[in-house]
């Protein structure tokens, strides 16, 4: 996320029940706590109010160390809630305790691949939601913190990226040199840029600044019912004015003009939703370059995609005059 910025969580949210509500202090506390009966000793999860081995009423809750091994597992590439976009691809599990009772969870810090089933794992508490900590698992051998504190931007680790080219000094090039300027035109999308989150809060305060205060935007309990995207979505002006916060990776400079112009779009999409809640990233390649009466003029494809998003959500042809 980008300075400044508080994160403000859009998913659904487990209720606690009087029965449960014990193993949810527990998470919150940052301990893992099951029932065992006290007349046959079987271990139970999900809370119940019997044993479902030997029916007795006499349960008591223990705590436990919350590790285990990585009974099974899915890679889900389609948000279960449009909530979750932001989160793709999610690995889903089913994690065995050492008690032996099972649990539905989602693994963190283990990349896309990296999962085997039978590995050992180990608790990590998500504190982020702010109303409850939830229960997640990570490689009991890796170096994942115990606890994603409520500031953390993500749940999934992303694969490292190459930071070569925003270490490395940058390419002086001569605007007018047209031969080096069309050396940077390529079919290849540049590294990602830094993530910033699109609150429900920034799509109010540009909902009233442009006048577009339509319902799928701005009315979350409406949108929840009525919108075929489950939530509010950020206006697709919005998105692409959000462009501005994020630093795009580049390893060239353009030098020797007097005035750079935005001379506007060539074309502009909105392809797909970013619903709210979510956090965007961008890349870039340069398109075209050619001269012209007045300059040089250099066109620049900027797609911004929901982090974890194969489609982007904008596709603008930002045309660039160099003078």
């Amino acid at each position: 996320m980008s300075e400044n910025q508080t994160h403000v969580w859009n998913k659904p949210l487990p209720q606690p029940t009087p029965i449960s509500q014990p193993f949810w202090d527990g998470l919150k506390a940052h301990r893992v706590r099951l029932q065992q009966c006290d007349d046959c000793g079987h271990w139970i999860f999900f809370p119940r109010a019997h044993c479902p081995q030997c029916a007795s009423q006499a349960l008591t809750w223990r705590d436990v160390s919350g590790q285990g091994t990585l009974y099974t597992y899915t890679v889900a590439r389609v948000p279960t809630l449009p909530e979750f976009t932001d989160e793709m691809p999610q690995q889903l599990a089913v994690v065995e305790f050492d008690e032996g009772p099972h649990i539905n969870t989602t693994l963190v810090g283990i990349a896309p691949g990296e999962a085997r089933i039978g590995m050992r794992v180990r608790p990590v508490f998500d504190t982020r939601p702010g109303a409850v900590t939830l229960l997640r698992f990570t490689d009991a051998a890796g170096a994942h913190p115990d606890v994603i504190e409520g500031d953390a931007p993500a749940v999934v680790e992303a694969p490292a990226q190459d930071t070569t080219a925003a270490t490395a000094p940058r390419r002086q090039i001569l605007y007018t040199d047209l031969d080096a300027m069309r050396s940077l035109v390529s079919s290849e999308f540049s590294g990602w840029s830094n993530e910033f989150q699109v609150t429900q809060a920034i799509i109010d305060a540009f909902a009233a600044l442009s006048g577009d205060d339509y319902w799928i935007h701005t009315d979350p309990v409406r949108a929840k019912a009525e919108s075929p995207f489950g939530t509010t979505i950020a206006h697709g002006a919005l998105v692409q004015v959000l462009m501005s916060r994020l630093q795009l990776p580049l390893d060239y400079e353009i030098t020797g003009f007097n005035n750079m112009l935005n001379y506007g779009s060539d074309r502009i999409r909105f392809a797909s939703p970013v619903p709210s809640g979510c956090r965007i990233h961008a890349r870039h390649r340069v398109k075209a370059v050619e001269a012209v009466k007045r300059g040089v003029q250099m066109t620049l494809e900027i797609n911004i995609h929901v982090v974890g998003q194969d489609r982007p959500s904008v596709v603008n042809d930002l045309v660039i005059l160099y003078m």
